[in-house]
């Protein structure tokens, strides 16, 4: 796993913003599928801030562990 900054593709990713995200702009992640990497970021710091890039495997296990 790795935190990149990601300014090659971050403009072409389709981002989605987590569905226990509230309308009134508190902490909310979001997250795009790359071909080769998930990509999560902070929504307040999108377009600008960081992005961790996670491997599909890595991502499979936790969202597996995460599911428990």
């Amino acid at each position: 796993m790795s935190v990149e900054q990601v300014t090659d593709n971050a403009g072409e990713l389709h981002w989605f913003k987590s569905s226990h995200s509230g309308s009134d702009g508190g902490d909310c992640v979001e997250v795009a599928a790359g071909p080769d990497a998930v990509y999560v970021r902070d929504s307040k710091a999108a377009g600008g801030g960081p992005i961790l890039r996670i491997g599909r495997d890595e991502w499979a296990a936790f969202t597996a562990l995460a599911a428990r």
